[in-house]
């Protein structure tokens, strides 16, 4: 017993053939938001050449480039907490550094130091891309 067609699908599409024109004009977008902690939301949004630095530093020294990236909200650097006084993301981001280097000893901070790393430079990526000017065509 073959199931009934869906909504929006032919009756020849059903039969185990798709249909060419149904597929396109019925999709559907889902769009996902990451929620983030008070921790990672703190990270800065820096210029590219800096996140680099930061993540390669994070690398060998854990909590080195974390605790350098929090100068840079003194600096001005924006972040996911708008809400939040410029000093309270600062102390958030130095909590950050020393959670990665109190906990280097046992590999955790270490890798969460890389791992805070790439965010960093991530979010420098996508900073770098909507900071950019759109070309103008003469």
């Amino acid at each position: 017993m073959e199931p009934l067609p869906k909504d929006g699908e032919s009756a020849a599409g059903a039969g185990g053939e798709p249909s060419r024109g149904a597929a396109s004009s019925s999709g559907v977008v889902v769009q996902v938001r990451e929620k983030k902690g008070p921790l990672r939301a703190a990270i800065p949004y820096m210029p590219f050449p800096v996140a680099v630095i930061c993540l390669f530093l994070n690398t060998f020294v854990p909590g080195l480039g974390t605790f350098i990236s929090a100068f840079t909200v003194l600096c001005g650097a924006r972040t996911d907490l708008p809400d939040r006084h410029m000093c309270c993301v600062f102390w958030l981001n130095i909590a950050a550094a020393l959670i990665q280097i109190l906990t280097a000893i046992v590999m955790v901070g270490w890798i969460m130091s890389i791992f805070w790393g790439m965010d960093m430079v991530i979010l420098a990526s996508k900073y770098s891309a909507l900071s950019l000017p759109a070309p103008t065509s003469l």
